[in-house]
């Protein structure tokens, strides 16, 4: 007998994990898959634990899109599909010299129709005239930035107090100086001359779909449990997982690749790259220098997510809503806050309090070098100028995300497939995926996943046996 091929997947978060759980599931002949992660638990960017007396209030992100069918289908698959549970229908709102709700028929910040910003208290009578005459405008030229087209299309105020609060809290960013490309849902709409338009087409062909359905789905448990339940099922199809792990170097050899980690050598015929790109940049080196050079380029924003619990007889009993964003004009150093107990309905504490999650921190903010004291009174008084209260939490957790939002930069694909194009002929077999590449939901890396996986199978059955 033959000895197994052997993949090696540097990184445990849950690009890693889907790829390994992949290739133990669909490998036609033996495949050993060995998870190299250098914290001491996998999950990445996901972690999920006990607050306020609840079992499973999430630290990172707490739920996932389902009209991108990836995760969905992996609970599925992980057999919690029965487990999952969508937010409430708590509307959220932008802060802006007060809170204004979000208007309806958007597409991440996006009007599709004039009404949209028409009767909204968030744009001034000025700001809705110019956005009024988007429809009228020649088309704008090609960019790869948020920021200046919708700049150009609609104005400022549309953009600062809707596309950008919207955009910018998924991914840390400064829409600005971030690739149209890597935000689809807008991306799609400049294949027309009028955004607006483009848009209110696009709301129509979703309409004719018939009811909405939930945008947002998570576990019970939290979406720890998917990355639980991933290394659980890993582990039980005979995968290994190193922790503690630290790829220090990747070697291009006769026969594959030695992987240089802190605890020691490991050989592999592939290697699947589920880490940030600029860390994965010091061990891609050796074999190959362009692509290092372009993965260190990558810049990465953190984030600070605190979360706080807060006395029912404090909570104001008129913000019902699920939570707001600050437009970056507005903010000091909170950009957004969750009002958790209001989005999930199980996240509600016996004693009645109020779960927040409150964000700082982003693409041009670093927040990192402030002890959890002075953040949390950062967070504090920005609640007090928000909401108009002053807040005493009975409990408190700071969850601090370093270097955790890889920034797309303009051009940011075209700096992809060039590194791609560079290892397929210096290094065959070795594939990217995770939130650094083509994505950062965990919609996005899963599928990022199963193409790794798929790509690598692929590329064992090509080796001589």
């Amino acid at each position: 007998m033959t000895n197994p091929q052997r993949v090696a997947v540097i990184g445990g978060g849950i690009a890693g994990l889907t790829s390994a759980l992949t290739i133990l599931s669909n490998a036609t002949n033996p495949v050993e898959v060995v998870v190299i992660e250098s914290q001491s638990t996998t999950g990445g960017l996901i972690r999920t634990s006990p607050f306020a007396g609840l079992p499973a209030i999430d630290e990172g992100p707490d739920a996932f899109l389902v009209r991108v069918p990836y995760a969905s289908e992996l609970a599925s698959e992980l057999g919690l599909g029965a487990a999952l549970t969508s937010p409430t229908d708590a509307h959220a709102s932008v802060w802006h010299n007060g809170m204004h709700n979000i208007p309806g028929d958007l597409m991440m910040g996006v009007p599709a129709k004039v009404r949209a910003f028409a009767f909204s208290g968030l744009i001034s009578p000025m700001g809705k005239l110019r956005a009024a005459i988007e429809p009228f405008l020649p088309a704008t030229p090609d960019t790869d930035s948020v920021g200046h087209y919708v700049r150009h299309r609609f104005g400022n105020q549309i953009h600062e107090r809707l596309v950008d609060p919207l955009v910018g809290s998924i991914y840390a960013a400064d829409t600005d100086n971030f690739s149209m490309a890597a935000v689809p849902q807008i991306a799609a709409l400049t294949a027309s001359r009028s955004l607006l338009l483009a848009a209110g087409k696009a709301r129509a062909a979703v309409a004719t779909k018939g009811p909405a359905a939930p945008i947002f789905a998570t576990p019970l448990r939290g979406v720890g449990a998917l990355t639980e339940t991933l290394a659980q099922r890993v582990t039980a199809l005979g995968g290994i997982i190193k922790t503690n792990c630290l790829v220090t170097d990747v070697n291009k050899t006769s026969h594959g690749f030695t992987i240089t980690t802190s605890t020691g050598e490991l050989e592999a015929d592939a290697v699947i790259v589920a880490s940030p790109a600029q860390p994965s940049a010091s061990f891609l080196r050796s074999l190959d220098q362009r692509a290092a050079e372009l993965l260190a380029q990558w810049e990465h924003a953190s984030v600070v997510l605190i979360s706080l619990a807060i006395p029912a007889s404090q909570w104001p009993a008129k913000l019902v809503g699920s939570g707001y964003l600050v437009p970056k004009p507005d903010q000091r150093w909170v950009t957004a806050a969750s009002f958790g107990s209001n989005k999930w309905a199980h996240w509600r504490p016996a004693d009645g309090s109020m779960i927040l999650r409150v964000s700082l921190g982003r693409d041009g903010v670093d927040v990192m070098g402030f002890d959890n004291e002075k953040l949390t009174n950062l967070a504090l008084a920005d609640l007090k100028r928000h909401i108009g209260v002053d807040l005493s939490p009975s409990e408190i957790r700071v969850s601090r995300w370093d270097k955790s939002f890889p920034q797309y930069r303009p051009h940011h694909f075209a700096r992809l497939a060039e590194i791609e194009h560079s290892l397929s002929t210096s290094a065959p077999g070795v594939v990217f995926a995770g939130a650094s590449y083509r994505g950062i939901g965990i919609p996005a890396c899963i599928q990022q996943a199963r193409a790794a996986a798929t790509s690598t199978l692929e590329h064992l059955a090509s080796l001589p046996q």
